[in-house]
């Protein structure tokens, strides 16, 4: 990690536990406090390290920007998502002075509320936020009816076919079963991919089917909505039988993004549902993407001939299968959110800043070369976005459908225990699964016990 820059209009301003705090408590995490350079305030901006390269770009355009009155400092944080929260948590619990604006996963934003991490957006700024800003990622930055960040970027699921397997993709994911099961029966390619290992994935798996079949998991009061209705007992039956079909990939349990576009590129599978970087990977030559895939026969299995057909000839995409057939999927939004920290010294020009960050210029540099899809409606419409998204038009009505998850300081501790529960899925009984599930969300709303 890069460190991070001081400033020395910020110690004139800083809070004095703030400034205690620099020679106390983070001397392991800060460069020390030293004197620097007189010059206009710095304002430290924390990113996750994929595309650190674009939010570092944006930083420099909003310096640029502000013409002399600030500048903006991107600080990369590590890869891992945990990690991420982990250190951010820990500087601003330690109230870091040198914190200003942190790039947040979209399952932080009421945690870090809650935890008085981060400030309110002020009513002004929220308005400019809200202008312009698909409905869907927006609701991940509110919460307790206020805006508490800004998105930056956003993310969604599709389907990901082969149209030589399947010439009209599934609608739903009885349909997708049944034609994967048939595909096994000729011994052609059959896998569904999906994200089933023990980690974050698996609860995006479970919310989006949860909430395409009408549920809930929990609301922003806390109350444990999981057991009402059948619609649990629909989702978790479903991965149930992804998981255990004889048409299924053997390795599922532990699978992520990566793995089921490995396994798409290698052939071996008929569906996915995963995020449009692999729509990016497969058009990509190696080593930074799949080249194609490998070469099909005329059945369509993978050999190591080259046949003059590969995976990408027959790669396409398809809205996300449906659990009920009357209404449409609901796919868990991802994404970042920026939050303004409430022990940097420079609130008000931090806030000018976060709106310059996700500005049409810098929204349309990270979907471009960063590959993550904004959250400005506008852009949608932009040729330059449409190029580099040929499914431009599946992801906007995805997003336009989406669900977000849990809006509780809770989730992180909810989605530990919705992992546990459902890996690996081949073993879920669901009329076992669903009421054990309420009992042990509702301990990690409550905070009570260890999580696992």
């Amino acid at each position: 990690m890069g460190e991070p820059v001081h400033s020395t209009l910020r110690r004139r301003r800083g809070r004095p536990l703030a400034a205690a705090a620099c020679g106390l408590l983070v001397a392991a995490a800060v460069a020390g406090c030293s004197s620097g350079p007189a010059g206009p305030p710095v304002l430290n901006f924390y990113t996750p390290a994929d595309n650190a390269s674009g939010y570092a770009a944006g930083a420099e355009a909003c310096t640029e920007a502000a013409n002399g009155r600030y500048v903006v400092t991107q600080q990369t944080l590590p890869k891992a998502a945990d990690d991420q929260r982990l250190q951010l948590a820990r500087r601003l619990v330690a109230g870091d002075p040198e914190v200003d604006l942190v790039a947040l996963d979209v399952t932080w934003t009421a945690e870090f509320a809650e935890a008085g991490w981060i400030e309110p957006w002020p009513d002004d700024a929220a308005a400019a936020v809200e202008q312009g800003t698909l409905e869907g990622p927006l609701e991940t930055a509110r919460y307790q009816g206020r805006l508490w960040a800004a998105p930056l970027n956003t993310n969604t699921q599709l389907l990901w076919y082969r149209t030589d397997l399947a010439p009209q993709p599934p609608q739903t994911w009885d349909q997708m079963i049944q034609m994967s099961e048939a595909l096994h029966e000729k011994g052609l390619p059959s896998y569904i991919e999906v994200q089933a290992a023990q980690y974050e994935g698996i609860s995006v798996w479970f919310n989006t089917l949860l909430t395409s079949a009408g549920g809930q998991l929990v609301n922003e009061n806390g109350d444990v909505l999981v057991d009402d209705g059948d619609a649990a007992h629909k989702a978790t039956s479903i991965m149930q039988r992804v998981a255990g079909s004889p048409a299924s990939d053997p390795s599922l349990s532990v699978a992520q993004e990566n793995d089921g576009r490995l396994q798409m590129e290698a052939g071996v599978a008929a569906f996915q549902v995963n995020y449009p970087f692999v729509n990016a990977s497969i058009n990509t030559p190696p080593p930074d993407g799949g080249g194609g895939g490998t070469f099909i026969d005329e059945q369509g299995r993978p050999t190591g001939e080259d046949t003059g057909r590969q995976v990408v000839d027959v790669f396409a995409w398809a809205p996300y299968p449906r659990v009920d057939p009357s209404r449409p999927a609901t796919p868990t939004i991802g994404g970042i959110n920026i939050g303004v920290s409430t022990t940097g010294g420079n609130q008000d020009l931090a806030f000018e800043a976060a709106q310059c960050l996700r500005n049409r210029e810098n929204q349309l540099t990270n979907a471009t070369q960063g590959g993550v899809p904004p959250t400005l409606a506008e852009l949608y419409d932009d040729p330059s976005f449409q190029a580099e998204y040929p499914a431009w038009e599946a992801i906007r009505d995805s997003l336009e459908n989406a669900s977000v998850r849990p809006l509780t300081p809770a989730y992180t501790s909810i989605s530990i225990v919705l992992a546990d529960l459902l890996n690996p899925p081949a073993q879920i009984d669901p009329d076992a699964v669903v009421p054990r599930m309420a009992t042990e969300v509702e301990r990690a709303v409550n905070s009570e016990g260890l999580v696992p």
